[in-house]
């Protein structure tokens, strides 16, 4: 097993950091492996929030499900599909452009994960934890009006990063489902009742199935921030053609 494997083997999300900063240098770094992913057509679809304002990163800890960490961060980055970018271009030489849809905020969306992943492998590589925040998604209209997000401009993840503390470095990465359970051979075919089980029985082991299952769907899956994530996400999507009252 060479470096780069032991690294995303061994890389989980860390929530509690040191209370120093990350130099410029290495924030400098971690950006530019941001930058450097593939993208669809060489758009980097894609706009990075580099939050410092305390205050702006105060709030997001509260609109992302009540998560103090985020505010005690000492870095954030908010990762946005930009589909707004080149439909200003295209409106500024006079070319004929419709409206984004939802084909265009996918490819949007592919890059920018990708941006952020590479961030994250970028920061493990430098001693460097990191934490996405899927919560970014939930109160469209509060995180609209805090970040200035204008229409076809979508969040898509946020990162927090930092060194981790002793406690972080120690606590157990959770385990995984194995891959003859996820990885399919060619075609899609739905998972039997068995595998179902062991995808569970993989990452939590000992758990009863179906109590484990049902408190999760109440947890999780149903749960109010799900609900609102759900109506949020949707808001958003209004906007583009395809999808809803999108034109």
């Amino acid at each position: 097993m060479n470096d780069t494997f032991k690294l995303l083997f061994d890389r989980k999300s860390m929530r509690s950091y040191e209370e120093r900063a990350i130099p410029e240098a290495e924030r400098d770094l971690i950006l530019d492996a941001a930058l450097s992913g593939p993208t669809a057509g060489n758009q980097s679809l894609f706009t990075i929030l580099d939050v410092e304002d305390q205050a702006i990163k105060d709030r997001l800890a509260v609109l992302c499900d009540n998560q103090p960490f985020i505010g005690k961060s000492p870095w954030v980055l908010v990762f946005l599909a930009d589909t707004k970018r080149w439909l200003d271009s295209y409106r500024l030489v006079g070319a004929e452009a419709r409206n984004p849809g939802v084909a265009d905020l996918v490819l949007a969306i592919e890059d920018t994960m990708i941006a952020a992943q590479n961030a994250v492998v970028a920061a493990e590589s430098l001693g460097i934890g990191s934490c996405y925040i899927g919560d970014i998604v939930e109160n469209r209209e509060d995180v609209s009006a805090l970040l200035k997000l204008e229409p076809f401009v979508f969040p898509v993840s946020m990162l927090t990063f930092g060194y981790p503390t002793a406690q972080q470095l120690a606590r157990p990465k959770p385990e995984k489902p194995s891959r003859r359970y996820l990885v399919r051979k060619n075609v899609y075919s739905p998972h039997t009742e068995a595998e179902l089980r062991g995808i569970i029985g993989d990452a939590q082991p000992g758990q009863d199935f179906g109590e484990f299952v049902r408190a999760f769907c109440a947890r999780k899956y149903m749960s109010d921030f799900s609900l609102e994530m759900e109506r949020s996400v949707s808001s958003y999507l209004s906007e583009y053609s395809g999808f809803g009252n999108g034109k």
